[in-house]
């Protein structure tokens, strides 16, 4: 029967495990991490309700690759929660996208493709260490059950 178990002893480095051991593979990885914003924005030559000036919680994946270091990690998921606040939520949460993107129509197929390229820009020159690592897909949900997604492969086509 397996039940609750309180450890006796902590594991420790340099006794119960080497240095050697804490890499245990040399492939490619994705880790994913998931942020939230709420913006303002509207659509330009569209005929529905979007056209007018409302309001979404969208909610951002993305997908990151790489290859492990010799402690087996391949990128700390708060070195990607500091390039989200300083390089990309500044840009978005509570404004009105229209004014603080680009020039572009702000559907989530255009703003998909904006957040893949400033990940994308913020990993390689934020990340001295990246060890091959690169956003392998972007998706941004507008609402719960509808998204836009952009992919690397479709990036670099």
């Amino acid at each position: 029967m397996y039940g609750f178990r309180i450890v006796d002893r902590l594991q420790k480095f340099g006794e119960d495990i080497s240095h050697e051991e804490l890499k245990y593979h040399h492939r490619r990885v994705l880790i994913s991490k998931e942020f939230t914003f709420d913006a303002a924005h509207h659509l330009h030559q569209y005929e529905g309700k979007c056209k007018n000036l409302h309001g979404h919680t969208y909610r951002v994946v993305f997908g990151i690759s790489g290859y492990v270091d010799d402690r087996g990690l391949m990128l700390d998921f708060s070195e990607i929660k500091r390039i989200w606040k300083e390089s990309i939520e500044i840009h978005l949460d509570h404004r009105y996208l229209n004014e603080t993107l680009p020039a572009m129509n702000t559907t989530a197929e255009n703003m998909v493709v904006w957040l893949y390229e400033q990940m994308e820009k913020a990993l390689r020159s934020q990340v001295p260490e990246a060890r091959g690592t690169r956003v392998e897909f972007v998706r941004l949900f507008e609402t719960p059950k509808s998204y836009a997604e952009m992919r690397r492969e479709w990036m670099e086509a």
